[in-house]
């Protein structure tokens, strides 16, 4: 195992029968309380994508702000952030998907992303996915090109990388 990856994995928190019974929650915020973990978590995603020439970094509502947006200031690219409805103020484009209670929605503004722009999905955590192919989806509905999608956790025991279809995903933790 990489130092990093021991480190995150000593640092992440677990929080048994949270949101409700039967699920075991995987807390980063000790990470964020970290400093250089947490910059060694952004610069391990820096590193890896330092040569994909990303135009914009999409975030999604709110753990990926927090990797997002200094990621995309060390890949010189815009930080744009996917929300759930009512939160973003101008013209936006909605994609609704599936969650395994029912059904959600995520919002990009429609000028985040040009058509032909290069975009890396980021996230805390990867699970059933549902999140992440919905981010794909308005990315592609705006006309972006999704590079990859990059998550801190991966629950490998969940469908996550399979409803990411061929967007190769690269996690640096896996559980």
């Amino acid at each position: 195992m990489h130092d990093l990856e021991s480190r995150l994995k000593a640092t992440i928190r677990d929080i048994p029968d949270f949101p409700k019974p039967g699920i075991l929650f995987k807390d980063i915020t000790p990470v964020l309380a970290d400093p250089k973990l947490l910059r060694a978590t952004i610069d391990w995603f820096a590193e890896l994508y330092a040569g994909e020439k990303i135009d914009v970094v999409v975030g999604m509502e709110s753990r990926g702000f927090l990797f997002g947006a200094p990621l995309a200031m060390e890949l010189s690219a815009a930080f744009a952030p996917a929300r759930k409805p009512g939160k973003l103020p101008y013209d936006r484009v909605s994609v609704e998907y599936t969650l395994e209670y029912g059904t959600a929605t995520l919002e990009l503004h429609s000028d985040a992303v040009k058509a032909g722009d290069r975009v890396l999905i980021v996230d805390d955590l990867l699970a059933t996915g549902g999140t992440a192919r919905a981010t794909c989806d308005l990315v592609e509905k705006l006309g972006g090109e999704v590079v990859a999608a990059c998550f801190v956790v991966e629950l490998g025991f969940l469908p996550g990388r399979q409803a990411l279809g061929g967007v190769p995903v690269r996690s640096i933790l896996t559980y």
